[in-house]
């Protein structure tokens, strides 16, 4: 009599190992501040921008001698500046303009970084020897040094031109980190194997090689916005940022250049001084949490 044999109903589990963003939800799940800093960057950064809309900016850039340097009260919650202008409604408006400034060059830079590092990497031979040695000459010049003499020669250049000027020299970082990992992936078995079955190289690159690199670039993301942030208010604050006649946190804290008003005029530099200060440690906190995500991914493989 044949016996027939029985299956174990029971299923066995295979533990895959987690997802990129699993992997990020994780971390901060048990860094409460990253956490902290995550949502408050998200509600200051949607705060900002709602109400930037809804202040007229002709009207506050209006110049009234009468409230020059009005202290905080009840007409100037942050009181007002030289040409008694809202402190407040400026700080709103600054804040709009940096970050908006610093997401569009964050943008920009990050995508054409990605596009020419997993080129350089995939493909190599006289493709990656010639962008390397355009990125070569970009991070020999003094990239703030030539952005400051373009934004001087450009009359009466606009926000558009800045982005512009700004990201033509901001990419190169992006591009070698990718191009690097790129160089690693493009190596790896599934790579060979995709090549093997005639898969074209641009849906090797975009649709292989790119979702492997996802915890590096929204690390790369990150760090590039809080710098550009820091660029952009940096430029302003020695007057070749935005141009005049726009807000912008740089600005706000050049007033301090002034003794009288770094002495006496506390409430027109130190709120501009004092949002930069938490939105980059925000920024700061947040990054460090997808950096040991990125690290903690790269080790689970």
């Amino acid at each position: 009599m044949v016996k027939e044999a029985t299956v174990d109903s029971n299923k066995v589990e295979i533990n895959s190992p987690p997802t990129g963003m699993q992997v990020v939800f994780r971390e901060f799940r048990k860094d409460r501040l990253a956490m902290f800093s995550l949502i408050s960057l998200v509600l200051v950064i949607v705060g900002v921008f709602i109400w930037a809309w809804l202040i007229d900016q002709e009207a506050l850039m209006r110049v009234s001698l009468r409230d020059k340097y009005a202290e905080p009260g009840e007409k100037f919650f942050l009181g007002a500046d030289l040409g008694g202008k809202d402190i407040l409604g400026q700080l709103v408006i600054g804040a709009r303009n940096s970050i908006a400034i610093a997401i569009a060059i964050t943008i920009i830079t990050v995508t054409f970084g990605i596009i020419v590092g997993l080129v350089c990497g995939y493909f190599g031979g006289w493709i990656d020897n010639m962008f390397m040695r355009i990125i070569d000459f970009f991070i020999t010049i003094p990239s703030l040094m030539v952005i400051i003499v373009f934004v001087t020669i450009i009359p009466k250049y606009t926000v558009k031109e800045f982005i512009l000027i700004m990201s033509l020299f901001l990419w190169t970082s992006t591009a070698r980190l990718v191009r690097s990992k790129a160089l690693s992936e493009s190596r790896r078995d599934y790579v060979n194997a995709s090549k093997t079955m005639g898969t074209p190289g641009i849906l090797i690159i975009f649709k292989e090689i790119m979702p492997n690199l996802s915890s590096i670039l929204i690390v790369e993301l990150t760090l590039s916005f809080a710098g550009n942030v820091g660029i952009e208010t940096g430029l302003s604050y020695l007057g070749f940022g935005l141009p005049p006649q726009t807000p912008s946190l740089g600005t706000l804290v050049s007033y301090a250049n002034n003794p009288l008003v770094l002495q006496e005029k506390w409430w027109v530099w130190i709120p501009a001084a004092i949002f930069i200060l938490l939105m980059m440690l925000g920024i700061n906190y947040v990054g460090q949490a997808l950096r040991r995500s990125a690290d903690a991914k790269q080790r689970l493989g």
